[in-house]
């Protein structure tokens, strides 16, 4: 499973799906919430864009990064795997110069 896909798999409830996804191709899709399959995301827009388009449908590898615009404590994203920068630094090899 690709990190993005984690991501959406294990969104948190005490994280609003409030966010904007940032395709491959540089498209911005704003969402307030979505729904997946295996391989796809129902991106659900909070607004139209410019031809009405409410509901995206897009490959999860196709999705480059996920804006979150909302302050949320950085501790809610740990049930989606992150961690504090000290353990994954203290876990990561040192590149020799």
């Amino acid at each position: 499973m690709d990190d993005i896909t984690r991501i959406f798999t294990s969104w948190p409830a005490a994280i609003p799906k409030k966010a904007t996804v940032v395709t491959t191709m540089g498209d911005n899709v704003p969402f307030d919430d979505f729904m997946l399959t295996k391989d796809l995301v129902l991106l659900i827009r909070p607004q139209p864009d410019a031809q009405g388009t409410r509901r995206v449908i897009m490959k999860l590898s196709n999705i480059a990064s996920i804006r979150i615009a909302d302050a949320i404590d950085p501790e809610r994203f740990t049930a989606m795997g992150f961690q504090k920068n000290t353990a994954i630094t203290a876990a990561r090899p040192v590149a020799s110069s």
